[in-house]
């Protein structure tokens, strides 16, 4: 459950920029998949306030028009051009979002397509990914052609994270003659430079299928499309038999992934657990109350503890003590903090003094706390 926690907060500042930027049903997604994922008191608070508080405020989206008499009178090519215009899946999209898709389709070169530098690191690479996938995933970008930018600027990727195809990529240019180099003694026309992985799969292997209402589906003449969840299924063995030996060059790409788990377990495994615990605990019969001696604060520890630790040893101890009972302090001070931030921004948006009051009513009681060890520090 603990291990949850990063993704839970970065779901949380998903729904904090939906929330800016008027999207509420978004909001609420980002939010209940944060509370599935690690509960916290924050989220909660959002869900409340956006659920109380009804449809989102702002808006802006350019959607699709009733069709008139007017358009009925049209011939049919502009009525098919007009169809067109409405967005690959109906729903509304803004000026912006089509704007970015047609800069994309545009762009010949794939560093400009990742608007990165032909000397661009594994990292910058990686961050401009990010931006621009979540940027035109067609769950999100519902612009015209908006999937086959997603599809390009993972192709890019693909190509350009990859030291032998970027290799070859700079010394052609040119995507074709790039994609038809063999590699490993086999060519590969057919799948174009999708690097064993479709779009959708780089994506989810980013952001755990941030997007999973559906997947991106290459077609035999190199067209994008978005397909149902069972068709990908269908066609699965058939990208198995296409993607050949990609199964092991997945696997060497995530090689420094497994070895630094197997080295968190094992660092995990050789240290020992600490003589003593901020809350009792009777698991590990740490329940005697004790208090350091400089800061005051309680902490817990078993009926061996003061035979086992004297003087400079109960020393370090208690100085270890301390710092882990700041450090919480501290974190639980900032999740007050930004509690209350996010209220007042939600009654700002909403315009419900009665959020604003509650924001202004919390107690605090970390930061106090907080506070009060500074001044100790200081006084010290």
């Amino acid at each position: 459950m603990e291990g949850n926690r990063d993704e839970a907060e970065k779901c949380i500042a998903i729904a904090r920029e939906a929330l800016e930027a008027g999207n509420r049903d978004r909001a609420l997604r980002f939010l209940g998949k944060a509370q599935k994922l690690y509960p916290t008191e924050t989220a909660r608070v959002l869900l409340e306030a956006i659920t109380k508080n009804g449809s989102t405020a702002g808006g802006g989206a350019y959607c699709r028009k009733p069709a008139s008499s007017n358009d009925q009178s049209k011939p049919s090519s502009t009525k098919e051009g007009n169809a067109s215009a409405a967005g690959e899946s109906g729903k509304g999209y803004t000026k912006d979002q089509m704007e970015g898709v047609f800069s994309i389709k545009k762009y010949k070169n794939y560093y400009e397509v990742l608007g990165v530098s032909k000397d661009a690191g594994e990292e910058d690479l990686k961050k401009a990914y990010r931006k621009l996938a979540l940027k035109f995933h067609p769950d999100k970008n519902h612009a015209p052609g908006a999937t086959e930018a997603f599809k390009k600027i993972g192709n890019a990727y693909a190509v350009l994270s990859n030291p032998e195809k970027r290799k070859q990529y700079d010394l052609t240019g040119s995507e074709e003659q790039t994609c038809s180099h063999p590699s490993n003694g086999r060519f590969n026309f057919h799948r174009g430079c999708e690097a064993d992985i479709t779009p959708e799969d780089l994506f989810n292997m980013f952001f755990g299928g941030a997007f999973p209402t559906g997947s991106v589906h290459s077609f035999s003449n190199g067209r994008a499309g978005y397909s149902h969840p069972n068709q990908h299924r269908q066609s699965g063995h058939e990208r198995e038999e296409e993607r050949g030996d990609g199964g092991f060059s997945m696997f060497i790409q995530l090689m420094p992934v497994i070895v630094l788990i197997l080295v968190s377990l094992l660092s995990q495994l050789m240290v020992s657990n600490p003589p003593y615990a901020l809350y009792p605990r009777s698991s590990t019969r740490q329940t005697i109350k004790m208090q350091t001696e400089n800061l005051g604060v309680v902490y817990y520890v078993n009926k061996d503890f003061q035979n086992e630790y004297k003087g400079a040893s109960l020393q370090k101890v208690e100085k270890s003590v301390e710092e882990d009972y700041v450090s919480n302090i501290r974190n639980n001070c900032w999740k007050e903090r930004q509690q209350k931030t996010d209220l007042l921004h939600v009654s700002k948006v909403y315009r419900d003094d009665r959020l604003r009051k509650k924001a202004d009513s919390m107690s605090m009681e970390n930061c106090k706390e907080l506070e009060r060890l500074t001044s100790l520090y200081r006084g010290g």
